[in-house]
């Protein structure tokens, strides 16, 4: 398992060709997930493209430094990141946090990237009405553990249709089972970067890279009407509907979000 030091953390990541040439995409996560949001996505991309996932600091492998939860700093990570593994330019593909992150490299380091794909995010702060939950939910999580808010975290991160679905029963036990912080300090720091972000959207006309926005349609934490704003403030975006998802679209319609991407990267790299 492959490691860097960066801004002072131990980041990980997972590389499916180290020694390839190949176009590279870069995957970076959503909140309260790991890298493996994307094993779908790598596992059918991987043979025409390098495929790099990595750990937001905090979560998952991660190291679990005391600072460094805002945007910003998640935003450096990422672009130390692929200097350090002379990567650039990439396709940066990243899911809720990490469309945070790719929109915040589209407008200050846009020579690092090839592209963007804005993954059931937003350039918006948290609305006002979402915070006092979140952050009972946190303390929550902090007091008690995990199993005392999966219950309620579950139909935030996953639609209905994806729940309630009894041949993806097995699916759900394991990313409830996945769904477990080896860090509860490094998940609270990371809820509250999230919740206490500033947005991004008066930025937006900033953004040259190319861009692709998806959204699951049953998306209830960054509804769609989010995402049809950023297409409309990013020149030239591409927004594009996962049916039957929500707020992981990656996981809950892999196929769907795969297609999306490799036709995206697909006429961005010719």
């Amino acid at each position: 398992m492959p490691y860097l030091d960066v801004n002072g953390t131990r980041i990980h990541y997972t590389d499916s060709d180290p020694d390839s040439d190949k176009p590279v995409i870069v995957f970076s996560h959503g909140l309260l997930f790991s890298t493996q949001m994307f094993d779908g996505q790598v596992e059918r991309l991987r043979d025409r493209y390098r495929c790099i996932a990595y750990d937001h600091r905090g979560q998952g492998k991660s190291g679990v430094p005391d600072s460094g939860y805002d945007m910003d700093t998640l935003t450096e990570d990422a672009a130390a990141l692929i200097r350090a593994l002379d990567l650039a330019p990439v396709h940066f593909a990243g899911l809720s946090m990490g469309g945070f992150v790719a929109l915040r490299l589209a407008i200050r380091y846009p020579e690092l990237l090839r592209s963007i794909a804005v993954l059931d995010s937003s350039a918006e702060p948290e609305p006002q009405e979402n915070v006092p939950k979140y952050k009972k939910l946190n303390l929550m999580l902090k007091l008690f553990g995990p199993g005392m808010v999966m219950g309620a975290v579950m139909p935030i991160l996953f639609c209905q249709t994806f729940l309630n679905d009894p041949a993806r029963a097995a699916e759900k036990a394991l990313w409830r089972k996945r769904l477990k912080p080896l860090s509860r300090k490094g998940w609270n720091r990371a809820v509250v970067g999230v919740i206490e972000r500033e947005g991004v959207v008066d930025e937006l006309d900033k953004i040259h890279t190319p861009t692709l926005i998806l959204v699951g349609e049953q998306d209830t934490a960054t509804v769609p009407a989010k995402s049809e704003r950023m297409q409309k403030a990013i020149a030239g975006a591409k927004l594009v509907y996962i049916p039957d998802a929500g707020h992981s679209s990656a996981i809950e319609q892999p196929e769907a979000v795969t297609d999306a991407l490799a036709a995206f990267f697909e006429r961005v790299d010719a």
